[in-house]
């Protein structure tokens, strides 16, 4: 054999082994046009020799072949799985006195989305005793909503994450006007009285505007009649290289003229910085060593490179990660907004809602989210999460907490015809797999609310008390023994005394209602104590209304 068929020798050889004796021309040829790429020239030659050394291998016997492996040195390579990869990844660069930020815009309180930052931020402080700022990005007038500058911290604080110091850009002015000063003085920004539209187009095919030619002098004395001009009149942009392949980082904006009310400013100020300008500024005045940020900040990222290049700063450790993408979650704040404004949403808790005090609301724990966004860790691949995985996370840490109770939906009073016992006390524990927590303690007489959905025709055990046959508007007493309830397969349903009751009403996780009544152990529960209500799911109890306790539906 010539070299040539010594390799198809191999390869059918090879992909013999791995299909029980019997190699296919079609593989081989795929595997020497994929393993061998110096050979891809001469497919026209090998696509025929591949056939016959097919057929010669395939005639070999397994010992055979076996034996023709061993000689040309031919092993099958076990494939390893993939391991998927999941945690908080190690921070790159240097670990020593690390400062990172959370830097959310107060257009609204925190969904679930922003975990995405705050959490592994906040998670890298503590792994390598940092620092966190947080910083709020109010430089955008029609953004700003003003109570989430309470709501943010707040939100923070539920989730876990406690920032060493809080930061808002509306105190900074000053601050930002210095340096776009400074960067006028070097030649490396200019004011742009261009028309929008005329800009775009000389952006657009990689020419410079006439006013990139100013002198220093001309821009500062621009500049310094910026604050009279009309909106619109004039932009301060950065330059950057007018050639780039992005045309949104040729010349970008640093400053522009608003003339909008600022909650914390009121009229103050007119002239506003751009959020790369900014950012860029207060990253580097904060020490910031390591920022993170999503993939889509890529270009925004690129961007303030620039900016740094032009002040001769040192820049931090850029990290992106990907969407996260959220199933059958509402996250829009705008939309959020709108919703609570025009009575769709009862407020930024409302349970159909996807941010952090509405699932905090319903008994969702911040560990869960936390624990959830650790898991996902720091990765450019887009991740998923939806209701389905955060309430599994979240069974598992309910599941030993919540005490158990009984509840009936649209209660009806019942009373068994022939149950002659008298009065009984029936005993159930709080928690099976927590006996010292101690028990209910449920009066039975004869008589017991069900829920209205759970009356039907047949044989029911009332769960630890008795058996009772069902036959239209007829209850009867069936038997006692649990040993009855499996011989006859009857169906096990919860009841409430009727003695020791309490009206309940739980919100649902799609706002709707659910009434009834529950046992009066519920009574001794405090606002934020979380419960499972059997056969119906875990609530947190939210308010107690006089003599009635209103819960917030987490899940089954």
């Amino acid at each position: 054999m010539n070299d040539l068929e010594k390799i198809i020798y191999k390869h059918a050889l090879l992909n013999a082994a791995k299909h029980k004796g019997s190699a296919n021309p079609g593989a081989v040829m795929g595997s020497i046009m994929s393993n061998e790429p110096e050979l891809r020239s001469k497919a026209k030659e090998i696509g025929p020799m591949s056939g016959k050394i097919v057929a010669q291998v395939n005639a070999l016997s397994p010992e055979e072949q076996a034996s023709e492996m061993e000689k040309y040195g031919v092993e099958v390579q076990e494939k390893k799985p993939k391991v998927k990869e999941t945690g908080l990844q190690e921070l790159p660069g240097a670990h020593e006195n690390i400062v990172l930020r959370f830097a959310p815009n107060p257009s609204g309180p925190l969904h679930i989305g922003h975990s995405r930052a705050a959490v592994p931020n906040a998670e890298y402080v503590k792994r390598y005793s940092g620092k966190l700022i947080l910083r709020i990005e109010d430089t955008d007038p029609k953004r700003v909503f003003e109570p989430a500058y309470e709501m943010i911290p707040e939100d923070l604080k539920w989730l876990g994450v406690n920032p060493d110091e809080i930061i808002y850009q509306s105190d900074r002015f000053e601050i930002y006007y210095d340096y776009a000063r400074q960067l006028i003085e070097k030649g490396a920004a200019y004011m742009c009285t261009c028309d929008g539209a005329a800009f775009k187009e000389l952006k657009d095919n990689c020419k410079s505007c006439p006013c990139r030619d100013n002198d220093v002098g001309e821009n500062l004395e621009l500049w310094d009649k910026f604050d009279e001009m009309e909106t619109g009149e004039a932009v301060l942009r950065v330059k950057t290289d007018i050639n780039h392949k992005n045309p949104a980082i040729r010349d970008w904006v640093a400053m522009r003229l608003v003339d909008e009310v600022h909650p914390r400013l009121g009229t103050e100020y007119r002239i506003y910085p751009m959020m790369n300008f900014s950012v860029a500024v207060d990253d580097h005045l904060m020490g910031m060593t390591h920022v993170l940020r999503g993939k889509d900040h890529l270009t925004n990222s690129e961007k303030q490179k620039y900016l740094y290049d032009h002040m001769g700063w040192d820049l931090p450790e850029f990290i992106h990660y990907g969407r996260l993408k959220m199933e059958d979650i509402a996250l829009s704040t705008s939309k959020a907004k709108e919703g609570i404004e025009n009575g769709t949403y009862s407020g930024w808790d409302d349970p159909r809602l996807g941010t952090l005090r509405a699932i905090e609301r319903r008994g969702i724990q911040a560990k869960t989210i936390y624990d959830l966004i650790i898991e996902i860790g720091v990765k450019m691949a887009d991740s998923a999460i939806s209701w389905k995985k955060i309430y599994g996370l979240n069974r598992s840490l309910l599941e030993p907490i919540a005490n158990r109770y009984f509840f009936c939906e649209n209660p009806q009073l019942i009373e068994i015809d022939g149950y002659s016992d008298g009065k009984v006390v029936i005993e159930r524990p709080l928690h099976a797999d927590h006996m010292d927590r101690g028990n209910r303690h449920l009066p039975f007489d004869g008589k017991a609310y069900l829920a209205q959905g759970d009356i039907a025709e047949g044989i029911f055990r009332l769960m630890d008390a008795v058996n009772v046959n069902i036959n239209g508007d007829e209850i009867t007493y069936h038997s006692t023994s649990f040993e009855d309830t499996r011989e006859v397969k009857a169906r096990i349903i919860q009841w409430v005394p009727v003695e020791n009751n309490v009206n309940v009403k739980i919100v649902m996780d799609d706002a709707s209602l659910k009434t009834g009544l529950g046992e009066g152990a519920l009574k001794d529960l405090k606002v934020g104590d979380i419960v499972q209500f059997e056969r119906v799911g875990f609530a947190r109890l939210d308010e107690i209304a006089g003599d009635e306790l209103i819960f917030y539906y987490a899940h089954k």
